[in-house]
């Protein structure tokens, strides 16, 4: 498991491009057969991906946690990006389809990840944060949620947001987890930009074609920076900076929250005027 320690809001105006990308940027998931994770020190998050193959894949006990089994002192958010596949919870199966969720309580054990079908796997991400409190494994798909639809075509930020995990759906310890859809020819998302110093958020940029990029926003509002961000990359964003983007072509994400509070809207709002 890699481990990453964010920059803080006084280095950030110093850094390159590449080390902006090396602090806030992950490259390296949804590798075929494998289990990838990233240990972040900001809200001590674990950002990970599971695409199982022609055998499944377990979540086992990492050392750098010092713990028997990854879920001991942990909850852990699962979304489904890829095809059909099964989540296997001490010995309970939890088939997802494309963009389900499963939610899977503090005190799991057992956690192994499979696909329908080797030659088009499944490809999981993955979102833990430290965890107080036992909540049940809980699945959810699109057709359970609440749908919020945000923006207009004439802002090109027409998009509907699904919650999965929040107070008012699968509940958690602090993991907030949902994913957001922009309607076809609207490329902004989450502008205007807002920050919530309560909490970090993580953002999963999917549903892309090759060649399409989304420029990613992000720091306090008068020192703005982008990353350039492909298919199934994440950024990891601290509650010190905004973040917002703009796509070159269709794309979704899916956002995931952790900290101080749950409360959706607990946002500090930025005007316009305000960026730089």
């Amino acid at each position: 498991m890699e481990i990453r320690y964010v920059t803080d809001p006084v280095r950030y105006p110093r850094m390159t491009t590449d080390e902006m990308r090396q602090n806030m940027l992950i490259e390296s998931l949804f590798q075929a057969g494998r289990l990838e994770m990233v240990y972040s020190d900001v809200d001590r998050i674990i950002i990970g991906s599971a695409v199982p193959t022609e055998k499944p894949l377990e979540l086992s006990g990492v050392e750098a946690l010092r713990c028997d089994y990854f879920c001991q002192r942990r909850e852990l958010g699962v979304l489904n990006v890829g095809q059909p596949g099964t989540v296997t919870v001490d010995g309970t199966d939890y088939p997802l389809d494309v963009l389900d969720c499963l939610y899977i309580g503090m005190g799991s054990k057992a956690i192994k990840f499979a696909s329908k079908s080797g030659k088009t796997p499944a490809a999981f991400y993955l979102v833990s944060f430290p965890a107080h409190h036992a909540y049940p494994t809980t699945k959810a798909s699109r057709q359970d949620t609440a749908a919020v639809h945000l923006g207009s075509k004439e802002q090109s930020n027409e998009r509907t947001i699904y919650k999965y995990i929040h107070p008012d759906g699968i509940k958690s310890c602090q993991l907030c987890l949902g994913f957001t859809e922009l309607e076809t020819g609207c490329v902004w998302n989450t502008m205007p930009p807002h920050t919530h110093d309560r909490r970090m958020e993580a953002y999963l940029y999917f549903g892309m074609d090759e060649n399409t990029r989304v420029f990613h926003i992000m720091g306090p509002a008068g020192e703005t920076r982008h990353l350039v961000v492909a298919n199934r990359q994440v950024v990891i964003s601290p509650s010190w900076s905004l973040h917002a983007g703009v796509g070159t072509g269709k794309y979704s994400f899916c956002w995931a929250m952790g900290g101080e509070n749950q409360t959706f809207d607990d946002m500090d709002h930025i005007k316009m005027s305000e960026l730089k």
